[in-house]
């Protein structure tokens, strides 16, 4: 990036091609959205070019890169007055081979459903501290530096994010045997 400060464009070509999947996966994650997180990736790196001078090259590109990321996502979530809801996290999910489910492989999918209804759950804030910090793989330091804040800060951000996660997870396959106890019962019933 300090080379394209500096006037060397065609750099600009390297990072996109370094970060682009990175990105995708952030907004898409936070969107659920393939076209407009595509979008969004293609406006963070408009920006890049747009204001290269304001990467003073003392931090880590890839912290300013998400602060560039963010306030598109937050323009875009402005226009529209609400963040999209993520209803799924099939993205994440492994691929069963095969005309049939396996018992396992069922119970895998629907624990990867719960798992991204329970994310959905969460407020945009925790969600976002999440997809960071597990999906995105940043440090700690790192996304601090993104949200201003300490680095002590995040780690107790995120262990509370992850509680509600787990909660909202134990809530939804809790729900989930309910309704397939009852299901069974009553199919069981109507048989005798």
């Amino acid at each position: 990036m300090l080379k394209v400060r500096d006037g060397d464009v065609d750099k600009m070509g390297l990072l996109y091609a370094r970060y682009y999947r990175q990105l995708y996966r952030y907004l898409f994650n936070m969107t659920r959205q393939k076209e407009l997180s595509e979008d969004m990736v293609q406006n963070i790196f408009v920006r890049m070019l747009k204001y290269p001078a304001r990467f003073a090259g003392f931090g880590e590109f890839r912290t300013w890169m998400y602060h560039i990321a963010r306030n598109v996502l937050y323009d875009h979530t402005t226009k529209m007055k609400k963040l999209p809801a993520m209803s799924d996290i099939r993205d994440y999910e492994e691929k069963i081979e095969g005309d049939s489910l396996t018992d396992a492989g069922l119970e895998k999918k629907q624990e990867i459903e719960a798992l991204g209804t329970a994310l959905s759950k969460l407020s945009d804030e925790n969600r976002e501290l999440l997809i960071l910090c597990r999906y995105q793989e940043l440090k700690y330091q790192e996304i601090a530096e993104i949200l201003n804040t300490t680095e002590g800060a995040i780690k107790v951000r995120v262990h509370r994010a992850l509680n509600q996660l787990k909660n909202n997870f134990m809530q939804i396959r809790k729900e989930e045997k309910q309704i397939w106890n009852a299901k069974i019962t009553g199919n069981s019933s109507r048989q005798f």
